[in-house]
C-alpha cells in the first residue's frame, strides 16, 4: 500500500543523500535563502528564554467521535520544556519485534533518568528485563532537517540492568557477553541490578544489546488545550530505524509514538499510572486489552498531523469496503509540521486480501494490498511545476498540470518524476485495539526508514505507524472504478519562495515523501 510511498528507489536515493553533509549544508542554504535570513542567524547554542518561538494548531479531523465536536488547540514551544515524567500509554512496539513501557524523568539540571522495561509479547504482560538509564540532555537548535523539532544532544553517564526472570536471563546469556555484568552471566541473580556502561567503561555490552538512546537527537511536546478547559501534554522523540544493524548510530528525522506527561494525560489511563510508578525492580505488568475483531470497514483517519522520516508532514484517510475487499487512501501532505501548508495530495486504491495471524505480534493479521490507481492533486505552483516538467506519457497528462486539479496517474502506469509505478503490490501488517474509550483504532505497518517497499515477504512490518481511529456513521463503499470525487480547494502554501527553491534543489526528492500509507 505505499505505490506509493512515492517511489522507492527515489526515496532511497534521497535518503542516503540527507545522511551526507554536503546536502545538508545546501539544504540550509536553501531555507536561508528561502526565509531571508543569514546563515549565521541560525541558532547554533544552547535556546534562550528569548528564543521562545511557538506554533499553534486547531486541529479538527476530517471525521469524528460525537463525544468530540469541541476542537483541540495544539500548541508547539520551541525549545520545548522537557522537565518531569514522561510515561508510555500503552504496550509499545518497536521494530524487530521489541516490546516496552519508557517512564523519562527530566530534571531542571538538565539530567534525565530513564526507565526502559522490555517484555516477551505485544501485551506487555511478561517483563524480561528493565534498563535503568541516567544522564544530561543538551538541547541545540531548531531542527534543519524536521521543521517543528529541536536537535538535542544527550551523554549517556550510567546504564544498568535487572532481569526478571531465569527465563530471561538464558535468553540474555546468547546476547550479552558474560563481562556485561561484571560476573558470569548464569550466575546473574533475578531482581538485581547490575551495571552495564559508565563513563570509563566502553559500549561493547550496549551494542551487544541493540541499545540506543539516539532517539534523543530530536525533540517535541505538544500540548492540547481542550475546550472544557483541561489539557494533555506529549513528548516526541525520535523515530528507531526500522532496520536493527541501523539503530545505534541513525540520528532520527521522524518520531516515535509519543509519551504522555505524567501530571497531563488522557483519563482515563490505567497504563500511565502502572508505568509512572514502575521501578526497576518493579516493572509494570499491564492488563490483557479487550479482544477487538479485526474489521476493517468504514473510514479510518489520521488522529493528529503526523510526521515520517525525512521531512514529510501528512494525514491519512482510508476507506475499506470489506465485501468487495477495495480500498482507498487519501494521503494529504504538507511542508509543515502543523499540516496547516498543504503541498499536494494523492488517492490510491486497490484491493487487498487477508492472510494468516502473524506469529511475531500477537493480534496483527498479515495481509497483502495491491495498488491500482493513484490519482495525485497539486496544491501549490512548484508542485504543479514540477510535474509539468515531465515527458509526455511519464507522468499524467504532460503540461496539464494545474493547482487544484486532480489527475489520473494510471494511464501512464505512474509517474516517473515522483517514482511511482503502477501496479504496485506489497506485504503488510495491520492490528485493530480499542483505545481508553473503547473505540476502535487501526494500526497498520511501519514504513521502511530507508524508503524501500515491503514488496517481499521477507520486508513485511514488524512495528506499526500511529493508529488510525475510525470515523462515526460507518462505511464509505468505494466504487468499482475508484471512489467519489471531490471538488478539490486550494490552499495557498504562504512560503512559495521557499518551497519553489525547494523543488529546484530536489527535483525528484518529491517522490520520497509520497509515503502511502
Amino acid at each position: 500500500m505505499k505505490c506509493a510511498e512515492a517511489g522507492n528507489m527515489s526515496n532511497r536515493r534521497f535518503s542516503h543523500l540527507l545522511r551526507g553533509v554536503g546536502l545538508l549544508w545546501l539544504w540550509q542554504a536553501v531555507f536561508v535563502v528561502g526565509t531571508g535570513s543569514k546563515l549565521w542567524e541560525v541558532p547554533t547554542g544552547p535556546f534562550t528564554s528569548s528564543s521562545n518561538l511557538s506554533e499553534s494548531l486547531q486541529w479538527e479531523p476530517h471525521c469524528h467521535y460525537g463525544h468530540l465536536q469541541d476542537k483541540v488547540r495544539i500548541t508547539a514551544d520551541i525549545p520545548p520544556r522537557l522537565d518531569g515524567t514522561w510515561v508510555s500509554t500503552r504496550c509499545e512496539v518497536r521494530p524487530g519485534p521489541e516490546f516496552l513501557t519508557r517512564s523519562y524523568t527530566f530534571h531542571p539540571s538538565r539530567h534525565f533518568q530513564a526507565l526502559q522495561h522490555y517484555y516477551t509479547g505485544s501485551n506487555c504482560e511478561d517483563p524480561t528485563y528493565s534498563l535503568m538509564i541516567r544522564g544530561k540532555i543538551r538541547l541545540r537548535q531548531a531542527s534543519w532537517i524536521t521543521r517543528g523539532g529541536t536537535e538535542a544532544e544527550h551523554h549517556l553517564s550510567k546504564v544498568g540492568i535487572v532481569v526478571h526472570s531465569l527465563a530471561a536471563k538464558q535468553r540474555l546469556a546468547s546476547r550479552l557477553p558474560s563481562t556485561c555484568v561484571g560476573l558470569s552471566l548464569g550466575q546473574a541473580v533475578p531482581g538485581k541490578l547490575y551495571e552495564l556502561y559508565n563513563t570509563r567503561a566502553g559500549r561493547g555490552c550496549l551494542a551487544a544489546l541493540g541499545f540506543s538512546m539516539m532517539e534523543m537527537g530530536l525533540v517535541r511536546v505538544e500540548t492540547q488545550h481542550h475546550n472544557h478547559g483541561g489539557k494533555v501534554q506529549e513528548l516526541f522523540l525520535g523515530d528507531i530505524h526500522t532496520d536493527w544493524t541501523q539503530r545505534t548510530q541513525y540520528r532520527p528525522t521522524g518520531y516515535q509514538q509519543p509519551l504522555q506527561n505524567a501530571m497531563h494525560h488522557i483519563h482515563p489511563c490505567p497504563v500511565c499510572a502502572l508505568v509512572y510508578r514502575s521501578s526497576d525492580q518493579r516493572p509494570p505488568v499491564l492488563y490483557r486489552s479487550p479482544a477487538a475483531p479485526l474489521s476493517l470497514a468504514g473510514r479510518w483517519v489520521s488522529q493528529r498531523c503526523e510526521t515520517r522520516p525525512t521531512i514529510l508532514f501528512l494525514t491519512r484517510d482510508f476507506t475499506f469496503d470489506s465485501d468487495q475487499h477495495a480500498w482507498e487512501g487519501v494521503y494529504r501532505h504538507f511542508s509543515d509540521s502543523a499540516c496547516s501548508q498543504p503541498t499536494f495530495i494523492l488517492r490510491a486504491s486497490g484491493h487487498y486480501a487477508q492472510g494468516n495471524p502473524s506469529v511475531k505480534l500477537s493480534g496483527a493479521s498479515e495481509f497483502v494490498f495491491k495498488v491500482t490507481q493513484v490519482r495525485v492533486t497539486a496544491m501549490d505552483k512548484p508542485t504543479a511545476k514540477l510535474l509539468n516538467s515531465t515527458r509526455q506519457g511519464k507522468c499524467g497528462r504532460a503540461g496539464g498540470w494545474e493547482v487544484g486539479v486532480e489527475q489520473d496517474l494510471t494511464p501512464t502506469d505512474g509517474c516517473t518524476v515522483l517514482g511511482i509505478k503502477l501496479p504496485h503490490k506489497e506485504y503488510e501488517l495491520l492490528k485493530t485495539e480499542l483505545d481508553h474509550r473503547k473505540h476502535p483504532l487501526l494500526f497498520i505497518g511501519e514504513r521502511p526508514t530507508d524508503g524501500s517497499s515491503p514488496d517481499r515477504l521477507m520486508r513485511r512490518p514488524t512495528s506499526f505507524q500511529a493508529p488510525m481511529t475510525l470515523c462515526s456513521g460507518g462505511a464509505t463503499q468505494p466504487s468499482h472504478s475508484g471512489f467519489n470525487r471531490k471538488q478539490v480547494q486550494l490552499a495557498a502554501s504562504g512560503t512559495e519562495r521557499l518551497a519553489q527553491l525547494f523543488f529546484l534543489v530536489f527535483g525528484s526528492a518529491l517522490s520520497g515523501w509520497l509515503c502511502v500509507y
